[in-house]
């Protein structure tokens, strides 16, 4: 070997040294794959996006005389009361055809509904032990639950609020991903449950199942691809014409 050749296979092996030495912390450093389906899939590697994960857990309602009403402003004309308090995470309302409110819950496990007798209003839960209960809406009297995988029924709702029958699995077969996996409910004008299965992720391929919007019949059953291509969706409405 002559001298330069000798001069850089020094300087090769001196450099490829260096390389190693920087790669080997931070190949310790690296976690093990996240699993398929993980709402921190395609987050970036950096200090500030981990403080982004975990979620907070969910809120603990505000009592009654601790809330802020006279820090919120309203358009004149218009005045802000309290209607009701102590609904653990109320995410979806729907109004009965006795009047009777109903909320669902995106994080906790129940289906809250806010009767009026005489002016005053009481909160009691008509169903429990659910899971992602986000999706609700009433069609003739029967309330309809949209959970994580599966859609429920509950007949003659208001008719049994003083002893709410368990719900009802009219369709089970939807994929149990956490991330984006909490649904929307509402009825058509074609008299079908339409509902969405959000993207498992927020950079990702989702699969056939994932990142669509369906329907079915009021049984359970005839389901059908509406629109693909979502990534999540927060609610659904119908243009009064078309």
């Amino acid at each position: 070997m002559t001298h330069l050749s000798r001069r850089r296979a020094l300087v090769l092996a001196g450099t490829l040294g260096i390389l190693l030495m920087a790669a080997g912390p931070a190949a310790a450093q690296q976690q093990a794959p996240l699993p398929p389906g993980s709402p921190l899939i395609g987050r970036p590697d950096t200090d500030a996006a981990k403080k982004l994960a975990p979620v907070a857990p969910p809120p603990v309602p505000t009592a009654a005389d601790k809330l802020p009403l006279d820090k919120l402003k309203a358009p004149k004309g218009f005045t802000i009361d309290l209607y009701a308090s102590g609904v653990d995470n109320a995410r979806t309302l729907r109004l009965g055809d006795k009047g009777t409110v109903f909320i669902s819950s995106r994080l906790k496990d129940k289906i809250h509904a806010i009767v009026d007798k005489g002016g005053t209003r009481e909160v009691r839960v008509v169903a429990s032990g659910l899971h992602r209960p986000n999706g609700i809406v009433l069609h003739k009297g029967t309330l309809y639950i949209a959970e994580l995988s599966q859609i429920s029924k509950i007949d003659k709702i208001e008719d049994n609020l003083d002893n709410p029958p368990k719900p009802t699995v009219i369709f089970s077969d939807l994929p149990k991903d956490e991330a984006h996996g909490w649904k929307y409910l509402t009825i058509g004008p074609d008299e079908k449950l339409y509902f969405q299965v959000g993207a498992p992720c927020n950079i990702c391929m989702p699969s056939e199942r994932h990142a669509k919007i369906y329907r079915l019949n009021l049984d359970g059953s005839g389901l059908e691809v509406v629109a693909y291509g979502i990534r999540q969706i927060l609610g659904m409405d119908w243009h009064p014409v078309s």
